[in-house]
């Protein structure tokens, strides 16, 4: 009498270590992301325009137009990785980092870090953004595309020179971009 393969407790024990390993690998590396785009297309966010007169001669004053205050080109890491990025004061004074035609590759847990780390070529820069000081500024809002993250009123521009998209589950950067003042 044959019995099967299926029966033996041996065989039962490796085909459930198989499964979960491969459940945790799916949620891990979440491979799907690969073939997903998330494509984005933000305006530049309009600053609030003061109600009141503010120049003393009665009539509402004019708001400054948005300044930019860095500006940086995205090199590729870890994953091909283009674009452009801006640092903007509104004219309500309130400061966003703006990516502009953005397109890197989509995957697990992505941010947005403004550094103090300088930005390198080639595998030396893929790891480098976590050794010093940064300010996450959230999640990636899509792989591809325009997009503004708000910049906390307390950070200090000058101590950062550099934008990351950073893969925080696997703590590499996909592209990165040196500001210039």
């Amino acid at each position: 009498m044959r019995t099967s393969v299926l029966k033996k407790p041996v065989v039962r024990v490796v085909l459930a270590v198989v499964a979960v390993a491969l459940a945790i690998g799916v949620y891990w590396f979440e491979p799907w992301k690969l073939f997903v785009d998330q494509t984005v297309r933000e305006e530049l966010p309009q600053a609030a325009v003061p109600t009141a007169p503010v120049d003393g001669s009665g009539a509402p004053s004019a708001p400054a137009g948005p300044e930019v205050l860095a500006t940086g080109t995205f090199i590729s890491h870890e994953h091909d990785t283009e674009g452009k990025v801006e640092v903007i004061r509104l004219s309500d004074g309130s400061r966003v980092l703006r990516l502009e035609g953005l397109n890197t590759s989509n995957g697990p847990d992505l941010r947005v870090w403004l550094t103090d780390a300088p930005v390198k070529e080639g595998t030396a820069g893929w790891r480098v953004f976590d050794d010093g000081a940064h300010v996450s500024l959230g999640k990636l809002k899509g792989n591809k595309g325009d997009q503004n993250y708000a910049l906390p009123a307390d950070v200090d521009l000058s101590k950062y020179t550099s934008v990351s998209i950073w893969c925080d589950r696997f703590d590499v950067s996909f592209g990165a971009a040196e500001l210039s003042r």
